[in-house]
């Protein structure tokens, strides 16, 4: 019982300290387009609220892990916390950010095409509520009238060249553009996450509640409405080590009062016998024992003549 406590308690103190470890880092994609043509310029930066450091972004091409600006085995020119492809050609591949403990960022989907058409979708999770626009575009520039298609099923009956959609969660799935001139385009998953949570914003007479939707258009990346102030290096280590001290000594009383819980023997019943001497002394007043007399007497018979 003792052993299994402790380790439970040990436990729990390292999940804690690995989630003082962890920050929320996502991945951006700039231009915000899952479908690129050979020799296109991209930018993929790792993003979160307490910064980006000792994140790198990486992906899988279906040959093995890459990270961006490693050289032999690396991909891409690596500056600062972005990853840029202004001199060297993206290739089609998942693409995540990853810290130095091995956490993960949600994964980003990027095709490269040789073709003469491509779909642009966004790259990034769409929120139902917003508006998303798809167009069809060409290698040679602009683009041009087509259908669009969701999950094989025509989304309009005629050519166009647009289409905006109101995102619902029905609407996440592969889509793709054809065109009789210049063919079809590659096909690309579209990611749809629930609405943002609701803001509330305090007057001096009423609180307001409001619940805020963001148009989306593929041509350029969201950005969010609020921004927080980035931390200075030097205060992130400090945060986390302050916040690993009180843990540890919480968990070192803990450790010990249980220690000394378990370890305290338990009063039990004593079973030992006590043994007394007992004296018995004869009365020196007796009672005389009287002795029954006894009485003889003796039967005369008279017998009489007759």
């Amino acid at each position: 019982m003792r052993t299994s406590s402790v380790a439970l308690l040990l436990g729990v103190c390292v999940l804690l300290l690995s989630a003082l470890t962890v920050s929320a880092v996502s991945l951006t994609v700039s231009p915000n387009l899952q479908q690129f043509f050979t020799g296109a310029s991209v930018s993929l930066t790792c993003e979160g609220q307490l910064g980006s450091d000792g994140w790198t972004v990486k992906r899988d091409t279906g040959s093995g892990t890459e990270s961006c600006g490693a050289g032999g085995r690396g991909f891409g020119r690596l500056t600062g916390s972005s990853c840029l492809f202004d001199e060297f050609n993206p290739v089609s591949g998942v693409y995540w950010c990853e810290g130095e403990a091995g956490e993960k960022s949600e994964e980003v989907n990027i095709t490269v095409s040789d073709k003469e058409v491509i779909l642009e979708i966004p790259a990034l999770p769409v929120r139902t509520g917003s508006d998303v626009t798809l167009r069809c575009k060409k290698k040679t520039g602009g683009t041009t009238a087509a259908y669009f298609y969701f999950s094989g099923r025509p989304v309009r009956p005629k050519t166009e060249k647009s289409i905006t959609i109101n995102v619902q969660q029905s609407d996440e799935g592969l889509y793709w553009c054809s065109t009789d001139e210049f063919g079809s385009s590659p096909q690309s998953f579209l990611r749809v996450r629930g609405p943002l949570p609701p803001t509330t914003t305090t007057t001096k007479n009423k609180t307001e509640t409001t619940t805020t939707t963001t148009d989306t258009d593929v041509s350029c990346p969201p950005s969010p409405s609020v921004h927080l102030p980035p931390l200075k290096p030097f205060v992130i280590p400090v945060i986390a080590a302050v916040f690993s001290l009180v843990l540890v000594s919480l968990v070192l009383v803990l450790v010990r009062l249980l220690w000394k819980k378990h370890t305290v023997p338990n009063e039990a019943p004593s079973n030992d016998v006590t043994y007394s001497e007992v004296t018995s002394r004869e009365s020196s007043n007796k009672m005389p024992v009287i002795q029954p007399e006894m009485v003889y007497s003796t039967l005369r018979t008279n017998t009489t003549a007759q």
